[in-house]
């Protein structure tokens, strides 16, 4: 393919030739037309497009002059006017005390209020609230965002006992922090607002751990036990109550019942006194009368004293077989030996 080399050199040579004499001949048509299409060009690299969630600075000069809303807009070209879109719904995320699963000692170990050492590891979700202020205020929000929620969880930590960040006050820590970072971030004027902070670990260091998780399992037992007689105990105190109120009402209605009856037997004194006061000796003979009809009907037997025995007459009742010690005793000629 050599020998076509320079057939092809003669061509371009001639055809730039005669660009180079067209060029001459209608350079005052063609200077404009060329400035015109770069001028286009130019000022149709001022249109941009906001995307949904996110908003434009626009900045002259490099101050900010105006803020743009999602959908098309328009700015100078540079170098008159530049544009920094920023996404104001995307919630962001920072690690503190590990990187990818990998702990950080120097952010991780922290001392609590009665003097243990405990790691701990938290995450912070946050968003920009402020354009301005994250684009502009701070040279590196994240880094800020990183050494301010160390600054607020070494406060937190240290005001508490181990078995609190640990165990009984985990949701504390983390709500007290997250308030410790905003109030923070707003002096700082970072632009930034946290959306949650969660507590990924709380431990003691690795020396003690299997030790302190033995105690830890002791407590839970101990819950466990207290749960279970509390249990027991909302079992049985109503079973309890229960008895005890149904022996109330039985002795309130034994109450009642003795109480009734203790009038009964008031108001019927009442009324024979009554009557005893209009006639005294046919109501105590009424009386002694209507006693012996209750009394006599059960005895079958009558103990005399003196001679009052001898004196009496033994009455067989007609009609009936008279008790054994009443019968005489027996002859030859009486007709019971017939």
């Amino acid at each position: 393919m050599s020998y076509k080399a320079p057939q092809f050199d003669q061509h371009l040579g001639q055809f730039l030739e005669q660009a180079e004499r067209w060029l001459k001949q209608n350079a005052n048509r063609v200077l404009p037309l060329v400035l015109g299409i770069g001028l286009v060009v130019w000022l149709g690299t001022g249109v941009y497009v906001v995307e949904p969630g996110h908003k434009g600075v626009v900045r002259t000069f490099g101050k900010e002059t105006a803020r743009t809303e999602p959908g098309l807009n328009y700015r100078y070209p540079w170098p008159f006017q530049q544009v920094d879109v920023v996404s104001v719904e995307q919630i962001r995320r920072i690690e503190v005390g590990f990187r990818a699963g990998q702990r950080v000692n120097e952010e991780a170990m922290m001392l609590t209020g009665d003097e243990n050492i405990v790691e701990a590891q938290m995450v912070v979700q946050y968003r920009v609230a402020d354009p301005s202020k994250f684009l502009f205020r701070l040279r590196d929000p994240e880094n800020t965002l990183r050494s301010a929620t160390e600054v607020a969880l070494r406060s937190v930590v240290g005001g508490m006992t181990i078995d609190q960040v640990m165990i009984e006050e985990r949701a504390r820590v983390q709500e007290d922090t997250r308030a410790f970072v905003q109030r923070l971030m707003e002096d700082y004027q970072s632009g930034l607002a946290v959306t949650e902070v969660k507590l990924q670990a709380a431990d003691p260091p690795d020396q003690v751990r299997d030790a302190f998780h033995d105690v830890v399992r002791a407590r839970e037992d101990r819950e466990k036990l207290i749960n279970q007689a509390r249990g027991y105990q909302a079992d049985i105190l109503p079973k309890a109550r229960g008895e005890a109120q149904k022996i109330l009402r039985e002795a309130e209605g034994y109450k009642e019942q003795r109480v009734l009856l203790a009038q009964g037997e008031a108001a019927r004194f009442l009324s024979v006194l009554a009557e005893y006061q209009k006639a005294k000796t046919v109501t105590r003979d009424r009386l002694h009368l209507e006693t012996l009809e209750k009394t006599l009907p059960d005895i079958d037997k009558i103990v005399m004293g003196g001679d009052l025995g001898q004196r009496l007459l033994p009455l067989l009742p007609v009609g009936t077989t008279a008790p054994e010690w009443l019968r005489p005793p027996a002859t030859a000629g009486s007709p019971s030996t017939r």
